[in-house]
């Protein structure tokens, strides 16, 4: 055992478990991982390898004999009948049935809801009657024929414990320091804190590991905090369900994307509460599959997340945070550089803006890397029943911390109702999981805020994308920090995305461009207050809050160009961006059409007339038939073989094609990034009427001439390293 090992040890006595043996016969058997710890706490509380060995047997056969699995119901009620008792593990509620004046208890795996119980066994263990408890049960068989039961409970043991001693909690968690707080948590969930931190500095740069361990701890937060939103999208294979669903009994994961106001929220008909009033978190599973069954179940949805109450025939209240979980495929530069989508582009469209506001914490999950074999940890950590036991017990203790966020943090500029909720809860819940019994320091308290403000304005970016006007655009949200400084966070994504950080081309919102050299800034639009720090979590960069940064005579821009402009061919917009460029490249997804093979043709021109490009690279779509494909490969095909064949000219041509293209922008070798709105064909067609062919039209031949389309050029520096 190391020092942490030692140190948990006596902190906890008789509540850690090694979890590699979890990990061990995790894939094997598929069991809840507080059921799994459960038996290894009893069978492998040893150093001694043999015993190990014995105790790993121990639970195998366990779980073989005890364990009730959903499809096996009825084999495991004819065993008990035909031995006349059994020991099974399972889930069992006790519930008051008011018509019969007595209590029945129903186990879930069993399938039966009419065992009899006596009264001792709920008295002793209250929470029977509330959620259930996992518990090892000897169920016998009632031979008596006149009575209206089968089945009887002759013994129970609770699997979760039947009680939570929170002063010892807090006596050992006084024990350790925040670092190792930290990493007690992670470790508790079976992932290595110094795998997550060596890959921290390598994946963002971040010098003290600490950035992926937060976005793992904020998997706690909906655990921690009543009616808290949260949303996290990334790639798969990173524990997002798997958290969910196996850390906690308090918690449940809603798989296949259904969601309905019955089962959700409230049932008419049973006039009974759904799932917001039995669990302390509600996980929404593939988010972007998510399909909503009632019409209003969105409208009641917004009541809910918004202040816990809602109203459904009867006013109703309920304290379950959301966690909406999903993947995300997509490139995030480009969705981030894009005027036309943003980074909860694969939610459904029921989400509309409203429900969106209401998400408190946007974690990156493109950012935490794939969990495999080597991100295990094969130390000690606390067992994850009485680490949920700790989780729920924080979770219905809100005043106690509340106080603390309201008389330590200090709201700089831009903090809006709806932001400051989120923000008080987001700290408050970090409050409790890190420090449950004492006050962060100054340092730690700032670090806290920090993330839940990057947390929030990933949220708000995206709604000022999808509605770029005056709504959500107070984007540039601020703290005053320890030093009474105020410090303006970023989402290190996005920090220097012009598309995302102005979507409304003002020119009074200062814009990101590249970073700067000075420790402190001067904001222009608050010039006559005082000055600023631009920061965010785990970036120490200061960027100005300049609108362009001039490179020679070629400047950053933005154009807007308004339906039935003229003026812009392609000379004008790009050629100056494309000289002495050496390869370029263009993501053209549209070449299904003979204006569209031409647009390129005429793009191509124009590098072989600046005569600076040797490579041009296309990235487009195949054709929606096979025979709209051949046809696109033998044009592009004709194309490479004239530029081939040109001896004047030495620019080699190539293409490729991808299904999934749908951006459209120009990347040069001289660090330029052009995102063009319609791609290359933004210009109006000259002959609505197509029986009827006019050549004589200016702008038939003339690009400049021709009336265009409404669309956005976007020209962005990238850094030279880049």
């Amino acid at each position: 055992m190391n020092a942490l090992d030692i140190k948990l040890n006596e902190a906890f006595p008789g509540k850690v478990v090694r979890k590699d043996l979890l990990h061990e016969i995790k894939r094997a058997v598929n069991v809840p991982s507080f059921v799994l710890e459960f038996l290894l706490s009893r069978y492998c509380a040893s150093e001694d390898p043999e015993e190990i060995e014995e105790g790993k047997k121990a639970v195998l056969q366990t779980i073989e004999k005890c364990y009730v699995r959903p499809d096996e119901s009825n084999k495991a009620q004819a065993i008990v009948e035909q031995k006349k008792r059994h020991k099974f593990i399972d889930k069992i509620h006790v519930k008051y049935v008011e018509r019969e004046k007595r209590y029945w208890a129903e186990m879930e795996n069993f399938a039966s809801k009419r065992i009899a119980i006596n009264s001792n066994f709920y008295q002793q263990n209250e929470k029977l009657l509330e959620s259930g408890i996992w518990a090892e049960v000897t169920l016998a068989y009632n031979e008596v024929e006149e009575d209206d039961y089968a089945f009887f409970i002759e013994d129970l043991r609770p699997i979760q414990i039947a009680h939570f001693d929170e002063q010892k909690f807090f006596r050992g968690r006084e024990r350790f320091t925040t670092d190792e707080w930290i990493d007690v948590l992670i470790r508790s969930i079976g992932i290595d804190p110094n795998w997550l931190a060596e890959r921290s500095r390598k994946l963002n740069g971040d010098k003290n590991g600490r950035r992926l361990k937060f976005h793992i701890l904020s998997r706690f937060l909906p655990l921690v905090q009543s009616n808290y939103n949260s949303i996290e999208l990334g790639g798969r294979s990173t524990g997002k369900s798997y958290f969910y669903s196996e850390f906690s009994p308090y918690s449940t994961l809603l798989s296949g994307g259904q969601a309905s106001t019955a089962t959700l929220l409230y049932n008419n008909q049973r006039k009974q509460v759904g799932a917001v009033g039995f669990w302390d978190n509600v996980a929404f599973d593939e988010v972007a599959k998510m399909k909503i069954k009632d019409a209003d179940t969105v409208q009641i949805m917004k009541d809910y997340m918004a202040n816990g109450r809602f109203s459904r025939g009867r006013e109703v209240t309920g304290y379950a945070s959301f966690s909406f979980v999903g993947n995300f495929d997509l490139n995030i530069p480009r969705i981030v550089n894009s005027y036309d989508h943003d980074l909860l582009v694969t939610l459904p469209e029921a989400f509309d803006l409203a429900v969106i506001d209401r998400i408190y914490n946007y974690i990156p999950g493109w950012e935490i890397p794939k969990i495999d074999d080597s991100a295990y940890n094969n130390n000690f950590g606390l067992i994850t029943d009485y680490m949920s036991e700790a989780l729920h017990y924080l979770f219905v203790h809100d005043s106690d911390y509340v106080g603390v966020v309201n008389s330590r943090l200090k709201k700089g500029d831009n903090i809006e109702g709806r932001d400051n909720r989120a923000l008080q809860k987001t700290i408050s819940g970090f409050i409790k999981l890190l420090f449950p019994t004492g006050q962060p320091t100054d340092e730690e308290f700032d670090e806290i805020v920090e993330y839940a403000i990057e947390g929030r304005r990933r949220v708000k970016e995206q709604l000022n994308k999808r509605k770029p006007d005056e709504e959500y655009a107070r984007i540039n949200m601020s703290y005053i920090n320890k030093d009474g400084q105020k410090v303006v966070v970023y989402c290190p994504e996005s920090k220097y995305s012009i598309a995302t950080q102005n979507p409304r081309k003002d020119a009074n919102v200062p814009v990101l461009t590249e970073p700067a050299h000075d420790n402190v800034v001067t904001n222009p639009v608050t010039a006559n207050v005082e000055p600023e720090i631009i920061s965010n979590h785990a970036l120490s960069d200061i960027v100005p809050a300049s609108d362009t940064v001039e490179d020679g005579s070629l400047k950053e821009k933005t154009v807007d160009v308004q339906y039935g402009d003229t003026g812009y061919g392609y000379d004008d917009l790009f050629a100056e961006y494309l000289k002495g460029a050496s390869i370029v490249m263009l993501e053209e997804p549209y070449l299904t059409h003979g204006f569209q093979m031409t647009n390129l043709v005429r793009f191509v021109e124009l590098l072989v007339k600046i005569g600076d490009c040797k490579v041009f690279r296309l990235v487009t779509k195949p054709g929606e038939t096979p025979e709209e494909s051949t046809l696109i490969s033998d044009s592009l095909q004709r194309l490479k073989n004239t530029l081939d064949d040109m001896d004047d000219v030495s620019m080699t041509f190539e293409y490729e094609f991808d299904e999934n293209s749908h951006d459209r922008y120009i990347r040069t070798s001289n660090n330029w990034d052009i995102t063009l709105g319609r791609g290359l064909h933004f210009y109006q067609n000259l002959n609505p009427n197509k029986d009827s062919r006019n050549f004589f039209q200016m702008g038939t031949y003339d690009l400049s001439l021709r009336p265009c389309l409404k669309t956005r050029f976007t020209f962005m520096k990238r850094n030279a390293k880049e």
